[in-house]
């Protein structure tokens, strides 16, 4: 993975750009070498670079005030959520000032009447239903790092999570949004009272991965909690029988909240790490369903029927709370259940849910040709695929081999008729693969929409487009500059 070589006329200045920042956010500046490696990578962090400073803003007014300073001197900007992302989408380089959004936390407005609030964009994903669940509300988004990650990066990568099945992604749940632009103009995009007129720029903003501003207000609808919930468990045989199972539940017209999806090296992982009593099989599928109790029951019954047709070897339904928090006690274990065995690599790649038995067959064979074990854990009701590539960081060669065997997992997605991502974005790991999936035109098209929102390609310039694609661009304003 290559990034473009740091100006050295900036670096030469970062006592200056230093200097000039702390004058409009006094104490927020951070330009200390080793106190910038703080900042040097996301969560993926096979690849560090630290930055020439951070700046931790607590307003709007104060991202703009930065953001004027770096353009007017020339200075490359990297934005900054809660660094959870998989896919390098915040990774800087030694020229680039972070713009950190953990300092802006605040909920700013709340009306459960038209079912919004507002919020700074770096409030966590999690903390924005908990600042409504009293009243009986919550955000739908859920993905796996909830915990941790920020309003403005799930926009930036227009993220999901397991309910997204029923409730859609970031951008079916985005009313509007506050965007500060590279020369530090504010723009107030949508809003919680319908749909603006015109072009849908609030559409073009979800999911740009901070290539055309900073997100640092988002209006987010919220919604009244279901009646009740209640998930099972369905153990199968075979991986490339679950995916049929997934399949045929989605082509019988039955919608649960979630289907979730985990293999066997997977289940072996996280019942060592958290003893959920999964059974020992060679794959699982977690599906949840809502709805009043006779609603429940009547989805599950339908489930069911599907359910026996690929002979599981056990079908598991939660009778309490209890149960329904051990069945997803592993699922939402998985992660760091596999951070404690092996290095490994989360892809992203999204498919037709009719292609799950195929792809998955698909990278039982790649793996095998690589030689790298592949574990398997995902949404498999929207057919948004993680497969974790394991391999060991401090064998000579074995990342750039887990990159390769990545790479062909991708293209077979995009093979069955997929996308590069579902939810962790492009960033600079699916970066040369674009050309994959779009077409030299597509890409053109692509970087015109930010020339007129970054003319001076300042802005996570080095994530997204190939290099080869977009250096004319980059080096072009590098130089008449």
């Amino acid at each position: 993975m290559q990034m473009p070589q740091p100006d050295p006329r900036v670096i030469a200045r970062r006592e200056a750009i230093a200097a000039r920042l702390r004058q409009v956010v006094p104490g927020a500046v951070i330009d200390d070498p080793a106190e910038t490696r703080a900042y040097e990578c996301d969560a993926l962090s096979a690849y560090r670079c630290p930055p020439l400073a951070v700046v931790l803003p607590t307003t709007t007014e104060e991202v703009a005030a930065v953001l004027r300073i770096c353009h007017d001197m020339g200075v490359p900007v990297v934005p900054r959520g809660a660094g959870t992302s998989l896919a390098g989408g915040s990774m800087p380089t030694a020229d680039a000032v972070v713009v950190g959004l953990s300092r802006m936390s605040a909920v700013l407005e709340t009306s459960l009447e038209d079912r919004f609030i507002r919020v700074q964009a770096g409030r966590t994903n999690l903390s924005v239903s908990g600042a409504v669940d009293a009243s009986g509300f919550f955000y739908a988004p859920d993905p796996s790092s909830q915990l941790a990650c920020a309003i403005g990066g799930n926009i930036g990568m227009n993220s999901g999570g397991a309910h997204c099945l029923k409730y859609g992604v970031t951008t079916n749940n985005l009313l509007g949004v506050t965007v500060v632009l590279m020369d530090g103009s504010v723009i107030e995009l949508g809003g919680p009272m319908g749909e603006a007129p015109g072009l849908d720029l609030l559409g073009v903003v979800c999911g740009s991965e901070g290539q055309l501003g900073i997100v640092t207000e988002a209006t987010l609808r919220i919604l009244p909690k279901p009646a009740g919930a209640r998930p099972v468990l369905v153990a199968f045989d075979a991986s490339e029988t679950a995916g049929a199972c997934v399949a045929a539940i989605i082509r019988a017209g039955v919608l649960p909240v979630a289907i979730e999806f985990m293999d066997r090296p997977c289940i072996r992982a996280t019942e060592e790490f958290a003893h959920a009593g999964y059974p020992d099989c060679e794959a699982l599928l977690i599906i949840e369903v809502e709805g009043t109790p006779p609603e429940i029951d009547e989805q599950l019954r339908l489930i069911g029927d599907i359910a026996a047709r690929f002979s599981p070897i056990e079908f598991r339904e939660s009778k309490s709370e209890d149960e329904s928090r051990r069945i997803w006690l592993g699922r939402k274990s998985a992660f760091g259940a596999m951070g404690q065995i092996n290095d490994y690599m989360c892809l992203d790649g999204t498919i037709p849910v009719s292609a799950l038995p195929e792809v998955l067959a698909g990278i039982a064979r790649l793996s095998a040709e690589f030689g790298l074990d592949v574990a398997n854990v995902f949404h498999a009701g929207d057919g948004n695929m993680h497969p974790l590539i394991l391999y060991n960081a401090n064998q000579p060669g074995d990342l750039e081999r887990c990159e390769a065997l990545g790479a062909e997992i991708l293209k077979l997605c995009v093979q069955v008729g997929g996308c590069l991502t579902g939810e962790h974005g492009v960033g600079v790991e699916k970066r040369e693969l674009m050309t994959t999936q779009f077409t030299d035109i597509d890409l053109e098209a692509q970087m015109r929409v930010k020339d007129v929102f970054d003319p001076h390609w300042l802005l996570n310039a080095a994530k997204v487009f190939p290099l080869a694609v977009s250096a004319p661009r980059r080096e072009g304003i590098r130089n008449a500059a």
